[in-house]
């Protein structure tokens, strides 16, 4: 027994939650982010949270590293070899030009120049049959070449690698006889799916990523071992899993949403013990805000993930499972700026953790969306972090007046527009993860988090007019806490394309089995005890001659009985659900998906003890908020450790706590459930 230690490193700030196994009793820390050593933030917040590290008997670790890495064009000097003949699949990518009247267009610029980019001869079939032997000698040419032009990690993709990966281990060894310290990535080591432009890309950027992780794990670890913390040391994956630090360093690019999925796995479980079978995760936190559907308490997945997309540009797509989430840039450090043409513009630039926004008085001058808040009032420049950060107020009304002037408003006018522009931003992302998906959002809860989400999600749940805003114990450490409810997990996938009915039930059990195998053999070699492992199946289905393919639960047992009539029934509904329609055309498999849960003890919601007396007990003051519409308004400011189970306030109110501030529009009535979590709907008329 001891503590159960999670700690998630954002954009802003570090983020601590630690349980105790034999009490509950949770601890909370939070500090600035050290972006020059991120392992330095970690330590300084384990050690301001004040717990003893020997007495950490599980750790888990979110990081922004790997998307940093992406995002800042920071990581290693990688060459690609690859087919003859495919060379340039990097720079001839998709015909998917999303900005199509755009004369102006410019294609995502690949990580690797042509000139690192090396062609070997060897050929296989689709079905993994050899046409072409691969030509040893082209390897080492290529390796030599490497050495001589200094690069730092190889990436090796060849066409079917998925169908049959002996070249690219016959490869993966020469290289490692010419030249054992260079790292390596083989694109079928990561994923065995089709899709060559998507396997390239995908091995190319776990290669540009794993000297950096590999290299800030490795120092985390020795970090954590020189503080005596004797725990095993997990990573946060993208899958919504955990893993070892030693296959995070092996694939790193597993780990580009690490941090937020934790959220999406905490929003998950708030909602499905509070009987929401459905809702919405929103994440606001200092330099984004990333939102994620939770339907019937199920994670959406998808191994169709683009880093960097928008509606405007194509991004780098990336073949591994993701929880599907949208991130847009509106956080708390977004800055406003002003463009060519005059118009108003938030984010996707952030002042980050430092400078910071210009009310931290770090030295930053931009103004940003917590400039926005609290000039409004939203914000308690005394509360900031418990009050441990003072805010400034004369340096926000500052910044926002450089914005301000241009358009002949007030200060205050200037920040009700920032704030109306951020939303607008996020009420977009909302949007397009409900509506444009076919998802009505009244339907939905909206679960807020984040250092922002108590801020701004009353708010667009009001707007969007979704039935309730769920504020969970600690937003401000919210993703950190999701880490702590998740198992080990490793997934498994391979493209096999045929028939899907009974005919062909011997092949189905045969792939399903040898994934299932792999699964197995992983969890065994990470000496995980088998009788706590999981194996859920699933297929990529689509109709004969489709491109797109709809993802649909399988059992082995139905398979073996041969009853996929049931399978294929439920892909008909799934489809209609996705695409509005079904066919009567005949359903074939693209894709098989097996996904390996090791289960890890896990602490419980714990039920709140009525911590203080009436509402009038926890109240602090009264302050002016300028609302949109409303004008300023007069509005209770209350403490929400002091909030007892079942307290009802009716907005607008503030409710703080050290990490975050929940505002209660006008219209809204806020109550207090039994697990302390703040419950916002609409007042009924």
């Amino acid at each position: 027994m001891g503590r159960r230690v999670a700690v998630d490193i954002g954009g802003t700030f570090t983020d601590l939650v630690a349980i105790d196994d034999a009490t509950g009793a949770v601890v909370l820390g939070k500090a600035l982010t050290t972006p020059r050593n991120f392992a330095d933030g970690v330590a300084q917040t384990i050690s301001q949270s004040g717990i003893d590290p020997q007495d950490v008997s599980h750790f888990v670790h979110g990081t922004t590293v790997v998307i940093n890495a992406l995002t800042e064009r920071s990581g290693a000097r990688v060459a690609l070899i690859t087919t003859r003949g495919f060379r340039d699949i990097l720079e001839i990518q998709r015909a998917n030009r999303p900005d199509m009247y755009n004369l102006f267009y410019r294609k995502p610029r690949p990580f690797v120049p042509r000139r690192f980019r090396f062609e070997v001869r060897e050929r296989l079939n689709y079905r993994g049959v050899v046409l072409e032997p691969l030509v040893e000698a082209d390897v080492v040419t290529a390796v030599e070449t490497c050495k001589k032009a200094g690069i730092e990690a190889i990436a090796v993709c060849y066409i079917h690698a998925y169908a049959n990966p002996a070249h690219e281990r016959r490869t993966k060894e020469i290289i490692r006889e010419l030249w054992p310290e260079v790292p390596v990535t083989a694109s079928h080591e990561i994923t065995q799916e089709w899709r060559e432009y998507e396997r390239t890309n995908t091995a190319v950027l776990n290669a540009y990523v794993q000297p950096s992780t590999a290299s800030y794990l490795s120092a985390l670890d020795l970090r954590l071992s020189e503080m005596a913390m004797p725990a095993q040391r997990y990573a946060m994956q993208s899958n919504g899993g955990t893993a070892t630090f030693a296959e995070a360093q092996r694939i790193p690019i597993r780990l580009v949403e690490s941090g937020p999925v934790g959220g999406v796995i905490g929003a998950a479980l708030v909602s499905r013990v509070l009987g929401e079978g459905s809702a919405i995760a929103f994440d606001m936190g200092g330099t984004t805000a990333k939102v994620s559907l939770i339907e019937r308490g199920r994670l959406k997945t998808t191994t169709d993930y683009h880093l960097e997309r928008t509606g405007a540009w194509a991004g780098y797509p990336l073949k591994i499972p993701v929880v599907d989430i949208v991130e847009v840039g509106a956080g708390g450090g977004s800055i406003a700026w002003i463009d060519e043409g005059g118009a108003l513009n938030v984010g996707p630039r952030s002042a980050g953790a430092d400078p910071g926004p210009a009310c931290y008085g770090l030295g930053g001058a931009e103004p940003t969306v917590t400039d926005a808040n609290l000039l409004t009032g939203r914000l308690n420049p005394r509360y900031f972090l418990g009050g441990r950060m003072r805010l400034d107020v004369a340096r926000a009304e500052a910044s926002i007046r450089r914005i301000a002037d241009r358009y002949r408003l007030s200060p205050l006018e200037g920040a009700l527009g920032i704030l109306r522009l951020a939303n607008a931003n996020m009420r977009a992302a909302l949007e397009r993860v409900s509506i444009e998906r076919g998802y009505d959002p009244r339907d939905f809860a909206l679960v807020a988090y984040g250092g922002a989400g108590g801020l701004h999600g009353p708010t667009l749940a009001q707007e969007l007019r979704m039935k309730k805003v769920i504020i969970p114990r600690a937003p401000g450490q919210f993703s950190a806490w999701g880490m702590l409810m998740t198992d080990i997990r490793h997934d498994f996938v391979r493209t096999h394309v045929m028939p899907c009915d009974d005919r062909q039930a011997d092949e189905i059990v045969r792939v399903l089995g040898e994934l299932e195998a792999e699964a197995v053999g992983r969890f065994a070699s990470e000496g995980f005890s088998l009788d706590r492992v999981t194996i859920v199946a699933s297929l990529d289905l689509r109709y004969k001659g489709q491109e797109h393919t709809v993802q649909t639960p399988i059992s082995p047992d139905a398979v073996s009985a041969r009853r996929l009539t049931r399978v294929i029934a439920d892909f008909h509904t799934l489809h209609e659900q996705a695409y509005s329609f079904r066919l009567d055309d005949p359903v074939e498999i693209v894709n098989f998906h097996i996904v390996g849960w090791g289960k890890v003890d896990k602490p419980a919601l714990e039920i709140i003890a009525d911590r203080g007396g009436p509402p009038h007990r926890a109240l602090k003051e009264e302050r002016s908020i300028l609302f949109e519409g409303a004008g300023p308004v007069r509005a209770a400011v209350y403490e929400r450790e002091l909030l007892a189970s079942g307290a009802h306030l009716h907005g607008p109110a503030i409710v703080e706590e050290p990490a975050c501030t929940t505002v209660v529009c006008p219209g809204q009535e806020l109550s207090v459930d039994h697990y302390g979590n703040l419950v916002i709907t609409e007042v009924e008329r």
